[in-house]
């Protein structure tokens, strides 16, 4: 029976009806709580590693694309070797590329897919929280082909957005053709952007961070083993394919001093308070778009032609600009080009994206990051020469707090620099930094650069995940004793004046019902009561409430689950070590009261900052 169902059943009868379970599913809620892992989790498992094989491939087929797409249409040649737009000797014709392709990614959005536009996490992140998981097959090819185009087209983006989508595409596919639940797609959607990002930037562990902070919202075994495993593949497969190197290599550094550190933190402050800034610019040049007169399909044409123009101006914000970024970490790059390189680089890629045309975002904030923290590094070094500064720290701790303020993947960012620069001595500067970052954030954004766009469409992203209270909190704790028990052999007609004696008990709604040994047999309730028309019929024929109970031991989430499942409003409280005498009961009031200490310390500090009060007892 589905939800549907069941709410008309219940409203045909004027009575609570219990879905019909099956005996499966009513078996397992009333068990005891399952192991973290079962030989599911491993059949997810090895799915998830045959799915890091076919992201892996993939990203490094779009890559292998992406510099096919670079060669022919900057330089006019058929090749997939590597190559940089800066380097194209078209002079004002530079300007047309960005407009053609454009156009050719909003035809493609326009009869292809209107969810290719954009950068696909806040996508792939609609399709977990709505869609269970269930990502349109033609995404798995539409989605990196676009991409392709944009970004061989001079585009100002990264790969890593369409990769991150194009694997989870796959994973979710596998889901949908076999018989998988939407926990079980959505782990594998998680696995296969894990894996694409894995095999392109060689980030393992910040690959699986990211997919718990931005696609699975929580940290179970049952998730975290079959990405972790993704991840571990598609680096195996990089490792075979590329090598070990580090992604953007940085030299020797030496460790930071005190003075130092405290410096690289206000860095990742201010760049907290940019990544505030890019983020609602972002989203204020995508409110522009909407308001033209122009169906939204002419959007990345429009964006190509200020991306030419800037690409004219300063050739080196044309394309992915993973060179940027490893110039700007290794202090190859002057600190006035780098100046230039961030205005110029927020301007291209802040129209472009908000025109709607296909590309990550990683990247690009990567880049303008690392811009601003080098400039805020070299003024720091300059103004404090004896305090040990390094601008090419300072630019490694831009770039990733720049991301952490705009994402709130905050771990992600701190682990995703160190893998892809391998500098250990960079680690505690890039931790508080985007700490910094992530706290300004917090406080002046409600959401996301990944966030935004979904909340305006009215779907809730989870900020924060923690344990679930109810799982903290002991039935023993929150039931009412003792229980006040009726025996089966009692008639209605004793019922009803024992309930109009106004005995101790008789305020309840519902009462257990017990045989002549004291062991549970049903719930009866003042409803079940009002049915019958026999003074003489018993209590035991009368209870419609099946014998659900659970365990003093038991926690307040499994009481929640039987009552859910069982479709009743009441569970009776069984002693530890014997399941058959009732000691109490727990009703839906005792579970609403058990959030009465959660909310006092939740709001305790929106009664005043004064952290010398002694707090009320609850």
């Amino acid at each position: 029976m589905n939800r549907h169902e069941i709410e008309r059943a219940s409203t045909t009868s004027g009575l609570p009806v219990a879905p019909t379970l099956g005996p499966t599913l009513e078996a397992a809620s009333l068990r005891p709580r399952p192991l973290l892992a079962d030989r599911r989790v491993v059949v997810v498992s090895l799915l998830a590693v045959g799915v890091a094989v076919l992201a892996s491939a993939t990203a490094i087929g779009l890559t292998a694309l992406i510099a096919g797409v670079t060669n022919l249409a900057f330089y006019g040649r058929l090749s997939m070797q590597p190559a940089s737009p800066a380097g194209n000797a078209l002079g004002a014709l530079v300007v047309v590329i960005p407009v053609l392709g454009g156009l050719v990614v909003g035809l493609m959005a326009r009869f292809g897919s209107e969810k290719i536009r954009g950068h696909g996490i806040p996508e792939a992140m609609e399709q977990v929280l709505l869609h269970q998981s269930r990502v349109p097959p033609r995404l798995t090819f539409l989605k990196p082909l676009s991409a392709a185009i944009a970004i061989g087209t001079g585009g100002p983006f990264g790969a890593e957005g369409p990769i991150i989508a194009t694997g989870g595409a796959l994973g979710s596919l596998l889901g949908q053709l076999l018989r998988t639940t939407s926990v079980e797609r959505k782990t594998l959607l998680a696995a296969g952007a894990a894996a694409g990002m894995a095999a392109t930037f060689g980030t393992p562990l910040a690959a699986v961070l990211l997919a718990v902070e931005l696609l699975l919202f929580e940290l179970r075994p049952r998730t975290l083993v079959p990405v972790a495993f993704a991840a571990a593949t598609a680096m195996a497969v990089r490792l075979a394919y590329v090598g070990a190197a580090p992604f953007f290599p940085m030299p020797e550094l030496v460790a930071p001093r005190a003075v130092a550190l405290v410096s690289y933190v206000v860095i990742g402050a201010l760049s907290g308070g940019a990544s505030v800034v890019v983020t609602r610019l972002v989203y204020a040049v995508e409110d522009g778009f909407a308001r033209l007169p122009l169906h939204w399909m002419w959007w990345p044409a429009l964006g190509g032609i200020v991306v030419g123009f800037v690409g004219l101006i300063a050739p080196r914000t044309l394309g992915v600009g993973y060179d940027n970024i490893g110039d700007l970490v290794s202090g190859r790059l002057a600190v006035e080009a780098a100046v230039v390189l961030f205005g110029w680089k927020l301007l291209s890629w802040t129209v472009a994206l908000g025109s709607g045309t296909s590309g990550g975002t990683l990247a690009p904030l990567f880049t303008i990051g690392g811009g601003l923290g080098a400039a805020l590094g070299a003024a720091a070094a300059h103004a404090f020469p004896a305090a040990g500064i390094d601008p090419r720290i300072a630019a490694l701790v831009g770039m990733a707090a720049l991301f952490a303020g705009a994402s709130r993947a905050v771990l992600t960012s701190v682990v995703f620099a160190f893998e892809t620069t391998l500098a250990p001595l960079a680690l505690l500067p890039l931790l508080g930094g985007c700490t910094a970052a992530f706290l300004v954030s917090c406080l002046a954004m409600k959401n996301s650069i990944m966030t935004e766009k979904i909340a305006r469409r009215g779907v809730r992203v989870p900020a924060e995940y923690s344990a679930d209270y109810l799982d903290q909190v002991l039935v023993r704790n929150a039931a009412s004793k003792p229980a006040v028990t009726v025996q089966a052999d009692m008639s209605s007609a004793e019922f009803a004046a024992w309930l109009e004696s106004g005995a101790p008990g008789t305020q309840h709604q519902g009462f257990p019902v017990c045989d002549a040994a004291g062991r549970l047999v049903g719930v009866i309730t003042r409803r079940d009561l009002a049915r019958t028309r026999d003074p003489a019929a018993k209590i035991a024929a009368l209870a419609t409430m099946p014998a659900v109970s659970i365990s003093e031991d038991g926690t307040l989430r499994e009481a929640a689950d039987r009552m859910t499942l069982a479709g009743v409003g009441r569970l009776p409280v069984v002693a530890h070590g014997d399941a058959g005498r009732p000691i109490g009961i727990l009703t839906r009031s005792d579970l609403l009261s058990a959030h009465l200490r959660r909310l006092e310390e939740t709001h305790a500090l929106h009664r005043g900052l004064d952290l010398f009060r002694k707090p009320r007892s609850v």
